[in-house]
């Protein structure tokens, strides 16, 4: 919908326009009540356990007092509306600073000063140096005599470098006195969320000037939260405001993500509630039964003999809210309470924190650590990703001459003889750019470009003596061998990633020529060459340079004729004002002036890879993930590129495959060709890539997406060059598609898709600004760190999860089972053994503090884990947590929950026991089993862990006998008539030994019989600490220590030793292996990991 926006005219103006009030908060006190609770109970477990709670308010059927769940029930709730309450202030707080800002506006003529939240649409904001932007504007006027300012818009883009904007030219040379005075209408789009585009239009009402319709980009707006610098003052109209600027509408959270352990979770979750469905149905029927048939029998049960009707569902109504705690309450907060600590680790990390540009690690979102411990995609961009995105003129192409850079004495003498070809490549390079120079006091110039390519090919002609001096919304001067030359800039026909070239149109001052003045990629330049040029030899020039990892840019030039110019300016004026598709009518008519190019040459500009880069893809790559490179750079600068930093790997030991084509034919044919050769080496121990460009890319994912999903899944590693942003964010979804886990890491505002629709998004934080950074999940300074935040952060966080996860529903099963075996001696009744107060802290205080501690643990040393990647395996394949473990900790569950009541039953069969006393017994055991349980799944011990184990088994003792001594707790005198009996403390040995000791046994079988690869770490781990004769259980048998076929080097010095945790065992199923690969993982070895974790198809099981 189309908006008019009146200047300076309150009484034309609409009331329909919001005011500059922001607002990001997502509740106020009235609705803060009932909007949390529906989020919450939008959640279908928070639904179950309210039904539960409600259910428990029927006394006939409730066997527990309603408070054992609605107290951990409110609890959690609680928790949670408190942490969005505390969320919600804090932006409150920070809406209230910036809506009670002091601004100064143009009120019927004459400067005012309001708050910032009272700006209505229409009023004219006045801006002095340094001030932020309060709301988005259009320029009418600047302190600069050429109507230009200077923005810098980091809080808004990310991007570090200085933007100019520029005022419309239909108010440039406006006196400030008139400013405020000034009347006119803007024509604009509604509210909308692109921050990089505005198209609208400006007419002054007389006497200020005509009628005609002057078109308005977005070089001619302010945007919200801007600061102007290097500007004494400038003033624009308010054309959006308060939560309908663009960075209002683009404001809100992102979409949530799930990570596979949390999918798990839940699946894990959906099947104990089918089984306990299936045990409330079967022990409903047997307790109705028994009820018909044998409660007659027992005088003492007084069953009535007129029932009414509902009395069937008594039962199993009872049996629903005893196994209702089989789902663990508690392990939301639990696990979010890990997870935010996983982040703060990473935000601790001081081996991720780059001195060099003063970046810290940066964990933004709090809730997928454990996923990055899964990955098995990576797709990265290059230039500023793996490169330094620190531009280098190296070497150029000029007519048939090939100069090297700039102290090259060949190219220096054809500048001082003036050569024509070489002046205007020069020429070229120093005016077809946006870069600002700025004069500093001592007369030396600083470049401010938004774009590394243009400031160095515009530092690269200043050497050679074409130097840029002044540039400004009408004209640019430059000096050459110490001559002034001033042109007129007529139009500026500017770079997209559609285009892929940028153009100039200007007017030489002393000769009244008309010149085009053009750069851009080999594929769009050439094809533009008048039809007598050959470009044969400069094909061959782009061919050498990407060849050797250089970027490319090809210089031309032309002559306008000046009717020609005048007949093609009405036209680019018209797409320019048009409203509607004005990108795309630009477009049209750009073509018809860029054309009978006079191609001059070719640039070529190295950029440096970064430090570490090919260790780091080395040591991924051994971890079992692949690769893909995404980048907007030529096929030949690509490979290049990939070969240097180990991506590839250069023939016999790899093969780089192509896929290309200009048509749908050639396309098919050619992947078909690449899935043919796939197929064939599928099985060889060789490391296969393919490399493909947009245009066929394009024709691939549009006609034949299946066929190029089946070849993703068969490389290892992918080169996708000459591609645009919306390509890569396909990409990372077709990936996604093909069921594996992706990262997306990247440094510009081009990989902000990328990085936001895979699964975990990384953004470095370079020389293109921090908007990657700012839209990813987690950001530091170096691709190097890459490498510590997956194989420690993400391994640990994965790890520490599963085991977080499984233990909350094992000890919440085994509690549950106990009373399930209750219930057969009970008559099948649905009688709780436990109390409620007993029920109410067992989750939430007596087994949530030992666990929560295992956030600490590692079963590996960091620099075991960084010196055998190959580990990774385990969490890629989610072998810690599956099916197939969930099954294992089940069985724990049923074996320490016969292990207890049998134990009791044995031992106290022939004693006069109260209930209650009983009840405290079985509690005190399962207890004293968990304590146990965290200590042998623990591998790495600190002070921390011994007091919330042995400190959590003393405050269980000191709060039950607090509540023994309270007469109306329900557990009077019951734990000093317990603790002084015989039978209790032989009740606790019996459940130690008989519930522990199997568990040591089976640990001990596996780890000297058949060892899993992390278990002979930990083995090595200790004899090189000199711990072994320490070692509890030995180490593996010699026989086995290489059943797994890993040649493992143990060589490190004893001198140089990271602190050694003990080890004990891992999971029982780390033996497990991948059902679906057909290669098994009996090998870790570096040179063959590869082939054994990127192998077809490589989709876990679980």
């Amino acid at each position: 919908m189309k908006r008019y926006v009146y200047i300076n005219d309150c009484a034309i103006s609409p009331d329909t326009h919001c005011n500059n009030k922001i607002s990001n908060t997502k509740y106020t006190v009235l609705n803060f009540l009932p909007k949390n609770l529906w989020e919450q109970f939008s959640r279908f477990m928070n639904k179950y356990f309210l039904l539960i709670a409600c259910l428990q308010l029927w006394p006939v059927i409730t066997p527990v007092n309603p408070a054992s769940t609605w107290g951990p029930l409110i609890f959690i709730f609680s928790v949670s509306a408190t942490k969005e309450a505390w969320d919600d202030y804090n932006r409150y707080l920070l809406d209230k600073l910036a809506n009670e800002k002091k601004v100064w506006v143009v009120k019927k003529g004459v400067k005012t000063q309001i708050h910032s939240q009272d700006i209505q649409v229409g009023d004219i904001v006045w801006l002095r140096e340094n001030d932020e932007v309060p709301c988005d504007l259009v320029l009418l006027g600047t302190s600069e005599p050429h109507g230009v300012c200077y923005a810098e818009t980091a809080a808004l883009d990310g991007e570090t470098d200085m933007k100019t904007r520029v005022v419309p030219s239909t108010c440039i040379g406006l006196p400030s006195d008139l400013l405020h005075k000034i009347k006119g209408v803007v024509g604009c789009p509604g509210p909308d969320a692109d921050i990089r585009r505005f198209d609208g239009n400006l007419r002054l009402f007389p006497p200020f000037t005509d009628n005609d319709l002057c078109p308005l980009t977005i070089q001619n707006t302010l945007l919200q939260c801007c600061c102007l610098r290097n500007t004494d003052w400038a003033c624009g109209v308010a054309v959006y405001t308060g939560n309908e600027t663009k960075l209002g509408m683009s404001r809100g959270l992102p979409a949530p993500k799930l990570t596979a352990a949390d999918g798990m979770i839940d699946k894990l979750n959906g099947a104990i509630f089918l089984f306990q469905l299936v045990v409330v149905i079967i022990l409903g029927v047997a307790g109705n039964m028994w009820k018909a048939f044998e409660a007659q029998k027992k005088w003492y049960l007084q069953v009535p003999k007129k029932e009414p009707w509902f009395e069937f569902l008594i039962i199993p109504l009872r049996f629903e809210l005893l196994c209702s705690i089989m789902i663990p309450i508690s392990i939301k907060v639990s696990l979010d309470l890990a997870k935010g600590l996983y982040s703060k680790f990473i935000n601790w990390d001081c081996q991720m924190y780059d001195e060099k540009t003063d970046t810290p690690a940066v964990a933004t979102n709090t809730a997928i650590s454990e996923d990055l411990g899964q990955i098995e995609f990576i797709l990265t961009d290059k230039t500023g990703t793996l490169t330094e995105n620190v531009m280098v003129f190296k070497r150029c192409f000029i007519r048939g001459v090939h100069y090297g850079n700039v102290t090259d004495c060949d190219l220096a003498s054809a500048v001082v003889d003036m050569v024509p070809e070489v002046v205007k490549f020069l020429t070229v390079m120093a005016i077809c750019n946006t870069v600002v120079p700025i004069q500093g006091a001592n007369g030396s110039i600083s470049l401010k470009a938004q774009s590394q390519d243009e400031e160095a090919l515009v530092s690269a002609a200043a050497q050679l003596k074409m130097v840029l001096i002044s540039r400004t919304i009408e004209s640019v001067e430059v000096r050459f061998l110490g001559k002034l030359l001033k042109y007129q800039i007529l139009d500026v026909l500017e770079f997209t990633s559609d285009r892929k070239k940028m153009s100039v149109v200007v007017r030489e001052y002393s000769s009244k020529r008309l010149i085009l003045l053009i750069k851009g990629a080999d594929e769009v330049i050439f094809p533009l060459a008048h039809n007598g040029q050959e470009v044969r030899q400069m094909a061959d020039a782009v061919d050498c340079y990407s060849n050797m990892g250089l970027r490319t840019l090809c210089l031309g030039w032309r002559e306008v004729d000046e009717a020609e110019y005048i007949d093609w300016s009405k036209k680019f004026k018209d797409a320019r004002s048009s409203v509607n598709d004005r990108e795309w009518k630009i477009v049209e008519v750009c073509q018809l002036l860029e054309r009978d190019l006079d191609v001059l040459g070719v640039t070529a500009i190295e950029d440096k890879l970064q430090d570490g880069v090919p260790e780091t893809i080395v040591t991924l790559r051994n971890s079992g993930i692949n690769f893909w490179m995404l980048t907007g750079d030529k096929h030949s600068t690509a490979v290049q590129i990939a070969l240097s930093c180990n991506l590839v790997l250069p023939e016999p030991e790899g093969q780089l495959l192509h896929v290309q084509g200009y048509s749908e034919d050639e396309v098919a044919l050619s992947l078909e060709r690449v899935l043919r050769t796939m197929r064939i080496t599928s099985t060889e121990i060789k490391d296969i890539a393919f490399v493909i460009d947009g245009w066929a890319l394009e024709i691939a994912l549009r006609h034949y997406y299946e066929l190029f999903m089946e070849l993703s899944m068969l490389a290892k590693t992918a080169i996708c060059c000459r591609v645009t942003p919306s390509q890569k964010a396909q990409l990372v979804e077709l990936l996604k598609n093909c069921d594996y886990r992706t990262l997306a890491i990247g440094d510009g505002g081009n990989d902000v898709k990328m990085i936001q629709e895979a699964h975990v998004g990384v953004g470095i934080s370079g020389r293109e600004g921090l908007q990657a950074a700012r839209a990813s999940d987690f950001s530091f300074g170096k691709f190097r760190f890459l490498e510590r935040l997956i194989l420690v952060h993400g391994r640990y966080s994965y790890n520490r999860t599963s085991f977080l996860a499984q233990y909350s529903i094992y000890k919440s099963l085994l509690i549950c089972f106990i009373q399930i075996f209750f219930s057969f001696v009970s008559g099948i009744s649905g009688s709780s053994l436990f109390n409620s107060f007993s029920l109410m802290v067992y989750n939430v205080v007596y087994t949530s503090v030992p666990v929560m501690v295992n956030i600490l643990d590692k079963d590996l040393a960091e620099r075991t884990v960084l010196q055998h990647p190959q580990i990774l395996y385990y969490c890629q394949a989610g072998r810690l947590m599956n099916p197939s473990t969930f099954a294992g900790w089940f069985g724990r569950s049923v074996f320490h929950a016969a292990v207890v009541f049998l134990a009791i039953n044995h031992v106290y069969m022939n004693e006069k026991t109260e209930l209650e006393q009983l009840s405290m017994v079985a509690l005190s055991g399962c207890i004293w089993l968990q304590a146990f349980v965290v200590t042998i799944e623990t591998h790495s011990f600190t002070c921390f862990q011994h007091i919330a184990i042995w400190g959590n088994l003393l405050a269980f003792y000191l709060l039950n006998f607090v509540m023994s001594m309270l007469t109306w707790s329900g557990m009077y005198s019951v734990m000093f008539h317990i603790c002084t009996q015989p039978s209790y403390w032989l009740s606790i040995l019996l459940i130690i030994a008989l519930g522990i000791g199997p568990l040591l046994g089976l640990k001990y079988f596996r780890f000297r019989y058949r060892p899993s690869a992390i278990n002979v770490l930990q083995y090595w781990e200790c004899l090189q600490s000199k711990s072994f004769l320490n070692f509890p259980l030995g180490g593996p048998s010699s026989r086995n220590l290489d059943m797994e076929g890993i040649p493992f080097s143990f060589s490190a010095s004893k001198s140089n030793q990271d602190a050694i945790y003990e080890a004990l065992l891992s999971e029982e199923t780390f033996n497990n292996r991948k059902e679906s690969a057909p290669c098994s993982n009996d090998s870790l070895s570096s040179n063959t990991s590869n082939a054994v974790f990127s192998s077809y198809p490589r989709r876990k099981d679980n």
